[in-house]
């Protein structure tokens, strides 16, 4: 597999309206336009924080725009889906500190120029149910998987599951981990120790039908991976990949063809530096991984960035042969590569 083409694009110039942003999402129309959210503030987790939006029509990025922005309301972690009807959910977090967040939902039915008033995913949800960072599925018999984490005491991974396309929400039980310092007794047989608070912010893919898997963040050096076959009610113990993780976002997308890329800062040190950003992929539905890109950032011969810089939360979606993708540029701008790829023959 190679890269037929690509083109890298800032969402925005210099002179945004805002002083930071992060934590981008992405979704595509079918004619390859594209709606992307992130938010924005003078600061992450600061009241004046709000979910913007960016529409690229025809390759030119429109300015960004406000879609969210409650009073006295923290903003956080934007994730977009689009319907088969071409309605666009939004879903985001609010709240302060992080462990009490919880999610609201927004819908646009002219392709992200208006939205519907916010109202709370799960009434009552302190925690955060819903996605968290990377963008809900729908599995082949129609079921949305929702990758979803809390961030307690310990960090646990689950999936939240509609099966009414998000009128009704079940969380499945966290992914099986034992965290380091949990009391003895407490955790589930076969669980493998993770160092620190555990994992958060998985991604998810479809193998084959009712067959979910997903790859989540870790405070482990590494990003770890679990597998379910009851459509993502129950999961394995959380096991680790080969794959580096510095305790930042992850994000993967299957193609048609079931060849799997994911983008991840390949650093494995917790709380590493935020460079380089890599793109891979992956022919054996995640077993073993190749290099496609390095989007920023270079390595030394030592495999340790020489520039230290942010280039984080990649969200990565897949479109017939073309890829897109979005990141954090420093905490300043938003990025979006598209390319597309072109696979062997044989």
């Amino acid at each position: 597999m190679k890269i037929k083409q690509d083109t890298k694009q800032f969402l925005f110039e210099e002179d945004r309206p805002f002083a930071s942003c992060h934590a981008s999402t992405v979704i595509a129309f079918p004619d390859g336009d594209l709606l992307v959210a992130y938010f924005a503030g003078s600061k992450e987790g600061n009241p004046d924080v709000g979910i913007w939006c960016s529409r690229r029509t025809n390759g030119s990025w429109s300015k960004p725009y406000l879609v969210a922005d409650e009073p006295d309301l923290v903003h956080w972690n934007p994730v977009l889906f689009r319907r088969d009807d071409g309605q666009i959910v939004l879903h985001y977090k609010v709240g302060h500190p992080i462990p009490e967040w919880y999610t609201r939902v927004t819908v646009s039915n002219d392709d992200g120029k208006t939205w519907s008033k916010p109202v709370e995913l799960v009434p009552g949800d302190i925690g955060g149910r819903g996605p968290v960072k990377n963008k809900l599925i729908q599995l082949q018999d129609g079921t949305w998987i929702a990758p979803a984490s809390l961030e307690g005491r310990f960090w646990d991974a689950f999936a939240d599951i509609s099966p009414d396309q998000g009128l009704t929400w079940t969380a499945s039980e966290p992914v099986p981990v034992l965290h380091e310092f949990e009391e003895e007794g407490e955790y589930p047989a076969g669980a493998e120790l993770i160092r620190g608070k555990g994992i958060i912010q998985p991604t998810v893919w479809e193998s084959e039908p009712g067959h979910v898997h997903m790859l989540a963040r870790s405070t482990a050096g590494f990003i770890y991976r679990s597998d379910s076959s009851d459509s993502g009610r129950t999961w394995s113990p959380a096991y680790r990949t080969y794959l580096p993780n510095n305790n930042s976002g992850i994000d993967l997308a299957r193609m048609d063809n079931g060849v799997l890329v994911l983008a991840y800062n390949p650093i494995g040190m917790y709380r590493g530096p935020r460079t380089p950003l890599l793109l891979s992929f992956s022919l054996d539905n995640g077993e073993t991984w190749e290099q496609l890109k390095v989007l920023e950032g270079e390595y030394t011969s030592y495999s340790v960035p020489i520039e230290y810089g942010e280039f984080s939360y990649p969200a990565v979606i897949a479109q017939g042969n073309h890829i897109h993708v979005t990141y954090t540029w420093k905490r300043e701008r938003i990025v979006c590569w598209s390319m597309e790829l072109e696979f062997d023959e044989s």
